[in-house]
Formats: structure tokens, C-alpha cells, sequence
């Protein structure tokens, strides 16, 4: 039982950490963009990928 638990323990620990490491990584996109003048750009491009996502997944219902 006890080592059941440590394998829980461990993956929990590294998909926690690879979440960890996916926002750092998001952030520092997002700062460089800002640094660079092309925050409202790409703030824009999301916007849009992500009306597109959604209008996917509602059709798909």
C-alpha cells in the first residue's frame, strides 16, 4: 500500500511541476512580447483562437 501511495505522490509531484513549468513558460512569452511592443497583437491573436475554439466546440455539440 505504501508504495501505491508513493507512485501517486510522485506523478502528482511532476504533472504539478510540468503545470509549473508550462506557466513560467507562458509568462515569459507574454513579458517578451510586452518588452518587443506586440502585447495588443498577440493579445488580439488569442482572442481570436480562442472565439474559434469555442465556436468549434459548440458546433461539435
Amino acid at each position: 500500500m505504501e508504495t501505491v501511495l508513493t507512485v501517486l505522490l510522485v506523478r502528482f509531484g511532476i504533472i504539478a511541476a510540468a503545470l509549473v513549468v508550462l506557466g513560467l513558460g507562458v509568462l515569459g512569452v507574454v513579458l517578451v512580447l510586452r518588452r518587443h511592443g506586440r502585447g495588443e497583437q498577440a493579445r488580439r491573436l488569442v482572442e481570436f483562437a480562442a472565439r474559434q475554439a469555442a465556436e468549434t466546440r459548440r458546433w461539435r455539440r
